[in-house]
């Protein structure tokens, strides 16, 4: 009863996450394999299906509050469903615990990155008062 309560919180916190457009997938997939005792490979597939009703759901709403900026999309959506596929075969062959570190080092460079761009973007806010 535990494990499906987690579960539950666990998609809780991935649908808002991913409802705000932030990729709750970033979130989803440590929380499954950390909290939910699901190994890396299956999160990540998990995140996969979860994300489709997520994303339609999104999509809907920010398409209704005019949100969605469609020009030049495709340029975007071609050549991430290439590197998806590639990816998706690539990731197959790999080791769940490797999956797993390079997922992790994948958000610390993330977070790294957000941290020092915000940095920079507060810095030149204030100096143009």
């Amino acid at each position: 009863m535990w494990q499906i309560i987690k579960l539950i919180l666990i998609g809780i916190a991935g649908g808002v996450l991913g409802g705000m457009g932030m990729g709750g997938g970033t979130l989803l997939i440590p929380l499954l394999t950390m909290l939910g005792g699901v190994n890396q490979h299956t999160a990540q597939a998990v995140n996969l299906v979860s994300f489709i009703p997520m994303a339609l759901v999104a999509l809907i709403l920010h398409f209704k509050k005019r949100l969605v900026q469609t020009k030049g999309i495709l340029f975007l959506i071609i050549p991430a469903l290439l590197t998806s596929t590639l990816s998706s075969l690539l990731v197959k062959n790999i080791h769940s615990d490797l999956l797993g570190r390079l997922f992790g080092g994948f958000l610390a460079l993330l977070g790294i990155w957000i941290l020092i761009e915000d940095i920079f973007i507060n810095k030149k806010q204030k100096d143009k008062r």
